[in-house]
């Protein structure tokens, strides 16, 4: 009896662990898309997994990189300073979301370039709209911008 108790504890045990673990090769769906990933994360969105780099922008140390998912139609901004720590002051990367080429600017979101390492902004949604990164040098006011995409 107390083996037959075990077999089928063991068995149970099994079923749900299999049941909890995702097969190989499982895809999440987004968690938001267009404009509803406004200010939302790339990675609790589950929208980093198909981003491509769509254009980028460098100071000569640091990288603004401009991350599109189709799935999501949404962007951000990646920014990395490979070197560090050689900042007296904040180095921003920063991702603007423009309604037309060159257009009146509708949001944009920041986030400050770790010295060194890589951090990502949120994201800003939307396919009809043109988007562009930035990088800031807070401490001589210089900005350096990619072409809009």
């Amino acid at each position: 009896m107390k083996r037959m108790i075990a077999k089928v504890a063991g068995v149970s045990a099994a079923a749900m662990t299999m049941a909890l673990v995702p097969l190989a090769g499982t895809s999440y769906a987004a968690g938001c898309t267009g404009a509803g990933c406004d200010n939302l994360g790339p990675v609790s969105q589950a929208c980093d997994g198909d981003a491509v780099t769509k254009a980028s922008v460098t100071d000569g140390i640091d990288k603004a990189e401009l991350r599109w998912s189709p799935k999501c139609q949404a962007a951000w901004v990646r920014v990395t300073d490979p070197y560090g720590p050689d900042n007296w002051w904040d180095h921003l990367g920063y991702i603007e979301k423009h309604n037309g080429y060159a257009g009146p600017l509708v949001r944009s979101l920041s986030v400050k370039i770790p010295d060194p390492g890589s951090d990502w902004s949120n994201m800003l949604g939307g396919s009809g709209y043109y988007y562009r990164v930035c990088l800031k040098d807070t401490g001589a006011g210089d900005v350096t911008c990619s072409p809009y995409w």
